[in-house]
């Protein structure tokens, strides 16, 4: 058994009690914290327990098969225990993806930016058809998803979007997202029919709880302002924008989607606590990537990670060498090919660093 998992099936049971306590359900935001939790352990324990009844199931068998002296009982306690073990053996499988995913599997929510990089309007426009294809993959797998602050480009797109996305798997699927994505292709304003190379910037956070950070009230500096949007559209005339300051670390973070400062603060908050979590993680990141060929999984904004070529009807993904010739797809949110490759990838690379631990 994976000692990892077995930690995390602990955690689960400590959390289910929590679930049981007075105090915990007469504390909404605790009860929320603790729920949330629990969801994201829940495949994992759910796995562990089958694999502890198998065990107990196949030592049953095993049992009878040593103290049974008929031959017709012997036969039939031997065909039970050889489907137990075919179970075993797959549920065996089960749980190494489930240890070398890493923490990412047992988290549900996560926090995206994108960012228009270079290349002015078309950067923005670019950073807006990444959102739309994002937002056709999480509609897909069936997760929600809230925009938390949003820039609107007067040419359309964004220089910036923020968003949350919630459902089982969401952050293990799409954290390797993160990095720099490169596009190639003649802009609708471009009149002579040259190629322009633009770019947009995606971070994807794993969404922190209180208890992961830790904030202290005199480390923020929060400051209000009226919400507007472009052209002057869309202005609130009372102070419901939100930008807070964490003064540690300098992170600022700015929410007006809401027309309520509290919403909007307490969105803030949450973008906030993810990236000083995406701050903290970099460090062991950087310590795990120095194990293995690549940076996937560092989330370096900085690090180009793909381009979409569109003349060419092609996306790359640099990391691991991989170019698909269905860019269309891919733009229309059909990022299957992409994900698992990468996933797999890691999956990979994490089983290669366990073998080099343990020679």
């Amino acid at each position: 058994m994976f000692p990892s998992l077995e930690t995390k099936y602990r955690r689960f049971l400590e959390l289910e009690q929590q679930l049981q306590d007075p105090e915990v359900l007469a504390n909404t935001d605790k009860l929320l914290e603790v729920n949330r939790e629990y969801g994201g352990l829940k495949k994992v324990a759910d796995s562990v327990r089958r694999f502890h009844k198998l065990e107990e199931e196949i030592a049953t068998a095993r049992e009878m098969l040593e103290d049974e002296a008929d031959e017709e009982t012997r036969e039939y306690a031997q065909g039970e225990l050889d489907e137990l073990q075919s179970r075993f053996d797959v549920l065996k499988e089960e749980l190494e993806d489930l240890a070398t995913a890493g923490d990412s599997i047992t988290r549900g929510g996560m926090i995206m930016e994108i960012r228009a990089g270079t290349g002015g309007d078309e950067a923005a426009i670019f950073a807006g058809n990444l959102f739309e294809m994002y937002s056709r993959w999480i509609e897909a797998r069936g997760w929600k998803m809230e925009v938390i602050d949003a820039s609107p480009s007067e040419m359309g797109g964004f220089k910036e979007i923020t968003f949350s996305v919630t459902g089982e798997g969401a952050y293990h699927e799409l954290q390797f997202e993160s990095g720099g994505h490169r596009v190639q292709r003649v802009p609708e304003t471009e009149s002579q029919g040259r190629i322009h190379t633009s770019a947009a910037t995606v971070a994807v956070m794993p969404e922190a709880t209180a208890v992961e950070v830790d904030i202290k009230p005199d480390d923020l500096q929060v400051d209000t302002m009226r919400a507007g949007g472009p052209g002057g559209q869309k202005v609130n005339k009372t102070e419901s924008a939100v930008r807070i300051t964490h003064l540690p670390s300098g992170i600022v973070v700015k929410c007006q989607d809401e027309k309520s400062q509290h919403k909007n603060r307490d969105k803030a908050m949450r973008v906030l606590r993810s990236r000083l979590l995406e701050h903290k993680q970099q460090e062991a990141h950087r310590q795990r990537a120095e194990t293995r060929r690549t940076l996937i999984g560092s989330g370096d904004r900085s690090e180009r990670i793909r381009t979409y070529n569109f003349p060419q009807g092609r996306v790359t993904d640099h990391r691991i060498g991989l170019t698909l010739y269905k860019l269309d797809q891919v733009m229309q949110g059909n990022l299957e090919e992409l994900i698992q490759a990468m996933l797999e990838f890691d999956r990979q690379e994490r089983l290669q660093a366990n073998d080099v631990r343990s020679n």
